[in-house]
């Protein structure tokens, strides 16, 4: 089979639902700052300025100074950047403290309206994956309520146990307006020791995944033609990202890579569609670590690396705008 083109099963007819807005949302944010940066939230005490770990001894007070560092960087980028990405495994080696300050941030990010993406890569099947998911995305019966206690708007997700492990996020997805994405192409270097592998049918391993996540996608398409069932396609790949980008037309691209992993905004132009549209690009410790080269302030560094990436991505990307 030639590449770019969709393999038969996954031909399937478009059915756009206004009700799904999250997505819609995003690209809304990115329109409105030009900028398709999401600020990487991998935060962890060592990259704290000394004077924030100072003292610092145990699991509870880590978890207070990284919270308070992740709000005073979020009020200082939240009215350049769309969105915010909150790795949870840096927060979890504090353990339960460590947990709460990974909600506690999201909240705060949320309330800040930045788009939250909680980066979790959950998935299992059945009734496991539906704890996953309701977790970070739906609702958790308490006292014969239910609540919401995630304040996440997407969370990253492992499709390559198949569709069962996806049903309950997807079920998620629509009931709440919540979004995910999916590992499709990551942007580990020996990510093509699976990924790359070509099946019986000509595909490689990524190319069929993306084909299940446009198809998974095809009843959540917001008005800007793009799913909130998204994928998460590394900048370090860009030939197979070109490829993606073709064969996937309604899927939107969460972008790692750029910055300390070499990815750089050539490497990921072929990420995005015609008007700069179709990708958030992800920075985390070029973000939060910009004040150990650039001096001053850890928040004003944070700002000032966002500003620069903003113009480093537009140089390739030109005007974002709906086509």
């Amino acid at each position: 089979m030639k590449r770019g083109k969709k393999h038969p099963a996954f031909q399937h007819k478009i059915r756009t639902r206004e009700t799904f807005m999250i997505i819609d949302t995003l690209i809304e944010k990115i329109i409105a700052t030009q900028n398709p940066t999401c600020v990487g939230l991998d935060t962890q005490l060592s990259y704290l300025p000394e004077e924030m770990r100072a003292g610092v001894a145990t699991p509870e007070q880590a978890a207070d100074a990284i919270l308070a560092f992740n709000k005073k960087l979020v009020d200082s980028v939240a009215d350049i950047v769309p969105s915010v990405k909150v790795q949870i495994a840096y927060y979890e080696q504090y353990g339960a403290a460590g947990v709460q300050a990974f909600f506690d941030t999201c909240r705060y990010a949320k309330d800040k309206g930045l788009v939250v993406i909680a980066d979790c890569k959950r998935n299992d099947i059945g009734s496991t994956a539906a704890r996953y998911s309701a977790a970070y995305l739906g609702t958790t019966e308490l006292g014969g309520e239910k609540v919401a206690l995630g304040a996440c708007d997407f969370l990253t997700v492992n499709g390559y146990l198949g569709t069962d492990g996806i049903a309950p996020f997807l079920e998620d997805c629509k009931q709440y307006d919540k979004g995910i994405f999916v590992l499709v192409k990551t942007s580990n270097p020996s990510s093509g020791e699976l990924q790359n592998l070509t099946l019986a049918d000509g595909r490689t391993v990524f190319e069929c995944m993306g084909d299940m996540v446009e198809d998974w996608g095809k009843d959540s398409i917001g008005k800007y033609g793009y799913s909130a069932v998204g994928a998460v396609v590394g900048a370090t790949h860009p030939e197979e990202a070109k490829i993606l980008r073709e064969r996937l037309p309604h899927t939107f691209f969460l972008i790692p890579g750029y910055g300390a992993q070499g990815g750089n905004a050539e490497m990921l132009k072929s990420c995005f569609a015609a008007g700069g549209m179709g990708g958030v690009v992800n920075n985390s410790r070029g973000i939060l670590c910009a004040y150990k080269k650039r001096g001053g302030t850890y928040y004003e560094a944070a700002r000032a690396a966002c500003l620069d990436m903003q113009a480093d991505l537009a140089s390739v990307l030109g005007e974002i705008c709906a086509k």
